[in-house]
Parts: structure tokens; sequence; C-alpha cells
């Protein structure tokens, strides 16, 4: 295992929310929040309001920037969503998960939560040498983001759509060249 599950799990939940595509905002009222704040299993409070909404939202081209940035790029942002939001890590348990870190306080709004959680993923990431992990899926018309943690490496792309799209693209340019 590259990173520990509360890690692993804070970060495809990071790529997952920068993935919900701003231009065609697939996140666009409370209800759309709500359903993906429990499909990714978000706890703590919430507000269920607009103003929650928007502080969520306006925190998805920051949390892009940790896939973009080289590592000393990624440092400085970790570090100001930490210090931003008032980081001070503790053990909690809580659910069905054994002790793990929280560096907010459930009563935190919950933009501040996620800034947060994928700050304190992303300095296990460093510390591991691993940001090669993180990437912009390979697929042309593409710009979603993933983690790959494939013990070999090999992930190339962010589901399986753009998998089998790269596939057949490459069979049809496979097939193309054999008849010249």
């Amino acid at each position: 295992m590259v990173f520990t599950h509360d890690t692993a799990v804070a970060l495809i939940g990071a790529a997952a929310w920068v993935n919900t595509d701003a231009d065609t905002e697939e996140i666009p009222d409370v209800a759309a929040l709500d359903a993906f704040v429990t499909t990714w299993g978000w706890t703590g409070s919430r507000t269920h309001d607009e103003t929650e909404l928007l502080a969520v939202q306006g925190l998805r081209p920051r949390l892009r920037q940790l896939w973009l940035l080289d590592k000393d790029g990624v440092v400085a942002l970790v570090n100001e969503l930490l210090t931003e939001f008032r980081a001070l890590p503790q053990l909690v348990r809580h659910d069905e998960w054994d002790y793990h870190l929280h560096a907010t306080p459930s009563s935190a709004p919950l933009a501040d939560r996620m800034a947060v959680e994928a700050a304190m993923a992303m300095v296990d990431v460093v510390r591991a040498d691993e940001l090669s992990r993180l990437r912009v899926c390979e697929n042309f018309d593409c710009e979603s983001v993933l983690v790959d943690l494939s013990r070999n490496r090999s992930k190339r792309y962010c589901d399986l759509v753009c998998t089998n799209r790269a596939a057949a693209r490459a069979y049809r340019s496979r097939g193309a060249a054999a008849e010249v």
C-alpha cells in the first residue's frame, strides 16, 4: 500500500471534487452538493445553504493546483491551506473508521474541512516523494485529474470511459496504418 487508507480516500475524494466540472457546473445546487458529500462520506456539520455551496465551489480551482504545481508549489499551497484554515491535527475515531487524523473540528465549515483534508493528504504525498502519482488524464480531450494508486504506476486515464476511448483510438489508428 502506497498511502494509509485515510490518505488514499482523501486524495481520491479531492480528485473527485476537482473533477466536478465547473464549466457545466455539475454541482449546481445544495441538493447536488448533499449527494456528493454523501457519496464521498464527508462527516461533520453542514449548513446546507448557498453560502456553503459557493465556498465549496470556490475551493475547486485551488485544489486542482495540487495536481498541476511542482513540488515547491504544492508545498507552498499545502502550507497556505493549513494556515488559512487553522489546521490542528488530532487523532479521531468515528463511524467505521479506526483512529485517523482530522485537522479541523467537525464543526468547521465543509469547505474548510475539505481543504484541510486534501492538504493533509498532500503532506503524505510530498513526504513520500510520490507526487508523480497525481496526474492529469492522458486522454487528449479530458482535463480530469487522477490519483494513481496502482503498484506499477500505470494508471493513465481518469476513468473507464477515457480508457475505452483511448483504446478505440489506438485500435482505429493501427487499422489505418495497416491499410497504408
